[in-house]
């Protein structure tokens, strides 16, 4: 895990071009910033998301499930959210129209 550190203003405290983009909607301009640029640019992607979300492999394991499960047991506050968004993501996975 990466520690909580403010990596877009860092870099642009180096003379770098540092974009931070916390809106999906933000993205497609945060791209054309980066390749717009005036200066080098290490485009760092900073993606605010849902901590009730957790982000899933494509392919996930046995092993992986049982360590996600394992974490949900362990007390979780947001174990039912978890489970929702997980199942749902599996679910369109395999719908029609996805």
């Amino acid at each position: 895990m990466l520690p909580d550190f403010p990596y877009a203003r860092y870099a642009e405290m180096i003379g770098l071009r540092g974009i931070r983009v916390d809106d999906p909607d933000d993205l497609g301009s945060a791209w054309d910033q980066a390749l717009s640029a005036d200066r080098p640019v290490v485009f760092v992607f900073e993606a605010v998301t849902d901590p009730e979300v957790p982000p899933l492999p494509p392919h996930i394991t046995l092993e992986q499930a049982k360590a996600l499960a394992g974490a949900i047991a362990g007390g979780d506050r947001g174990a039912r959210d978890i489970v929702r968004q997980s199942l749902s993501q599996k679910v369109r996975k395999f719908l029609p129209g996805r």
